[in-house]
């Protein structure tokens, strides 16, 4: 029986949750980093660090390189990337939507409110 593609989203949204894969990701957008960077960049335990990788190993999502004694992960592919810019791109307009909320409602504690008649509410102090 095959999955429901919502599902099938679900469960790569779900893979994607988590802030180190998501750090690695992040780190893997302009070519392979060697092992030994990424734990340098996230400053994690390497035991933790292996799990996170083999998760996106396992998804598909990042593949393993060996030169030697070295070994390197790499996205699978570029879509990767263009996710990760989307996303970016996405939480910018909602901070930005945030900000602005935020703006109307400290001006709206500045301006006294107006009764539907023009006429200024009272202030009650409280």
């Amino acid at each position: 029986m095959q999955v429901p593609l919502y599902q099938a989203k679900a469960e790569f949204f779900r893979m994607l949750g988590h802030p180190v894969r998501i750090r690695v990701l992040e780190l893997l957008q302009n070519g392979p980093v060697p092992v030994r960077d990424l734990l340098s960049e996230i400053e994690i335990e390497p035991s933790s660090l292996s799990q996170q990788l083999a998760v996106l190993r396992r998804s598909g999502i990042v593949v393993s390189l060996r030169e030697g004694a070295t070994v390197s992960y790499a996205l699978a592919g570029g879509d990767v990337a263009e996710l990760l810019r989307a996303a970016r791109r996405i939480l910018t307009e909602l901070i930005a939507g945030q900000n602005e909320l935020l703006a109307e409602l400290q001006q709206a504690d500045v301006q006294p409110a107006l009764i539907p008649g023009g006429a200024d509410l009272p202030s009650t102090g409280l």
